[in-house]
């Protein structure tokens, strides 16, 4: 790997944006190290560190960094979906092969990155739980982790939703540039405004396409330099999510709690969108010095290195922590009351395990986060653009589903609501490789090659 490392960062293009790399690779670790940081595992049960010690939850405004990664998705989909409208291949009109190809061939290349990984760590933890649970375990820690290890499937829910919705939310940027962001941004505070002040039930859902889309917007104007005040955008963020934390219904964690009533994640609220404007501004400060960085040949291929295997680690974070307080359980290995002074003293050896035990997990799993190429046809094929459509749907609402559900209770038929439709593991996994094939059938015989994706 060492070598194709090597071989990948020498032949970087000078124009390529190095800084969106390390923002990508950044915002998933800080997510992990957050994970690992949060996570208030005693033998009889899991809290949050931010509930057990409220003082900390300012922190969340520096480490809730997913609106960076969706920021960073929204200009990477930009570049990759233009890409592919260049490089199609002239046809006459109705022969096939326009716009509709495209779409699937760009779903196809950036679902791939996504979906590979995703149903591997599906597929084995989904044995095991049925091993488990057929073997009369499932309880205690491990119900726990059955339960908690496929939670942070929303975030590739989410990111899907964003590739699906990239060419249409593209052409709408192209023709008014913040005036696309604007109007999503609007449509998120409408949502609050019937929440909070006419108690609307069940709008609140929609700010999970609203606000995450509103994020993504900016990564298109980002792409085509059309931020050009960040530190205005940062300071307008910060005030105003700082205001309406303190003047309105929105609580102060940027994360979500156990058992509040109003969470600012799920489902996201203004103040997120507020922060994520304050984080993006702030990020943008940092892109002079980070660039100058980043030319240092030895920097650069970790960032490189690291984007190889992103996702597989962040799919994998989870259970190589529930492993290392599973072992430490086991070994009698005392587990100190949380925020405690012995706690805080077993901190770095907790992570330093989780990190050791992540390692291993990505050296045997990597293989799948690198896409196969997809043979090249003859015509576009009739349909693909809805057929990709389609699957990727199907796609978005397993993932979604199996991020509620869990593993927990196999075979006790245990379903969660994912917008009000009872949903069981099984069922979400079956929808998630349903909506995959769809894509990858449709991707195929488009005539249109993806090549690597652009970034």
């Amino acid at each position: 790997m060492g070598s194709s490392v090597r071989e990948l960062a020498g032949a970087t293009p000078a124009t390529r944006d190095r800084y969106v790399d390390l923002l990508r690779v950044a915002s998933l670790g800080a997510v992990v190290l957050g994970h690992w940081l949060m996570a208030a595992v005693t033998p009889d049960g899991v809290g949050n560190l931010l509930a057990v010690v409220p003082a900390l939850q300012p922190l969340t405004w520096l480490l809730q960094v997913m609106p960076v990664f969706f920021f960073v998705g929204g200009f990477s989909h930009a570049l990759s979906y233009r890409s592919l409208l260049r490089k199609r291949p002239e046809r006459p009109e109705g022969a096939g092969g326009s716009e509709d190809s495209v779409y699937s061939a760009f779903l196809r290349a950036r679902l791939q990155r996504l979906l590979r990984p995703t149903m591997v760590f599906v597929l084995v933890w989904g044995a095991a739980a049925l091993l488990v649970q057929l073997l009369g375990g499932g309880g205690g820690l491990t119900g726990v982790t059955l339960r908690m290890v496929t939670q942070p499937l929303w975030f590739i829910g989410i990111y899907l939703a964003m590739v699906a919705f990239t060419p249409p939310l593209l052409k709408l940027h192209e023709r008014y540039g913040w005036g696309a962001f604007a109007g999503l941004a609007g449509a998120a505070v409408a949502v609050d405004v019937l929440r909070f002040a006419a108690g609307v039930p069940y709008v609140e859902f929609l700010n999970f396409a609203f606000v995450w889309l509103a994020v993504h917007q900016l990564g298109f104007l980002r792409a085509d330099g059309r931020i050009r005040r960040p530190a205005l955008l940062a300071g307008a963020g910060l005030v105003t999510a700082g205001a309406l934390v303190a003047f309105g219904p929105y609580p102060l964690s940027m994360v979500g709690m156990p058992g509040e009533k109003v969470s600012n994640m799920a489902p996201p609220t203004l103040a997120l969108l507020c922060h994520g404007l304050w984080l993006v501004g702030a990020v943008e400060l940092l892109r002079a010095p980070a660039a100058r960085l980043l030319e240092r040949p030895r920097v650069w291929r970790t960032v490189v290195a690291a984007n190889g295997v992103a996702m597989t680690a962040f799919l994998w974070h989870l259970t190589a922590m529930f492993g290392v307080y599973g072992a430490m359980l086991a070994l009698d290995v005392e587990l100190p009351a949380p925020a405690s002074a012995a706690w805080w003293a077993q901190v770095p050896l907790r992570i330093t395990l989780a990190a050791a035990l992540t390692a291993g997990l990505v050296a045997a799993f990597r293989a799948f986060e690198r896409p196969a190429s997809a043979p090249p046809g003859a015509a576009g094929a009739t349909g693909a653009g809805p057929l990709a459509a389609l699957g990727a749907t199907l796609c978005l609402l397993g993932v979604l589903g199996l991020s509620m559900v869990g593993f927990g209770g196999l075979l006790d038929g245990r379903t969660a609501l994912l917008i009000a439709i009872p949903v069981s593991a099984p069922a979400a996994v079956a929808m998630t490789l349903g909506g995959w094939l769809l894509v990858e059938r449709a991707g195929r015989g488009t005539g249109v090659r993806a090549g690597r994706p652009a970034r």
